[in-house]
């Protein structure tokens, strides 16, 4: 079992910044960020592969976000940059099921944290 809670939200003006964070419980190689947005499907944002020290990203955030992993602490952080009024949303933190292929994914991913809302404007 893997506990997830994020943190790090808010309000912010496009152009601006946000880091947010992502503490576990129990830990998984794959884990990922996701986010939705009101009356959209939850997409992936991108996600960290433990180990292999892989990072992926969706291509709307590629050059803006940063995934980073703290595995002694068990923390997932996601660096937002540049931020657009388009990346408004409620941001979660996943992690997968051993043996799961890493990916974008929804369904991929087992654990779920609350989630934290960003909320961009023009």
């Amino acid at each position: 079992q893997v506990h997830l809670v994020e943190s790090g939200g808010g309000s912010v003006q496009a152009g601006g910044s946000l880091r947010l964070s992502c503490a576990a419980v129990g830990s998984r190689s794959c884990m990922g960020w996701f986010r939705q947005a009101p009356g959209k499907e939850r997409e992936g944002v991108g996600y960290h592969v433990g180990g292999d020290e892989i990072t992926y990203y969706a291509d709307f955030v590629k050059g803006r976000f940063t995934i980073s992993r703290d595995q002694a602490k068990n923390m997932l952080y996601l660096q937002m940059n540049s931020l657009k009024p388009e990346d408004t949303a409620m941001y979660y933190c996943a992690a997968a099921q051993v043996g799961t292929q890493c990916g974008l994914e929804p369904g991929r991913f087992l654990f779920w944290g609350q989630g934290t809302q960003v909320s961009v404007s023009a």
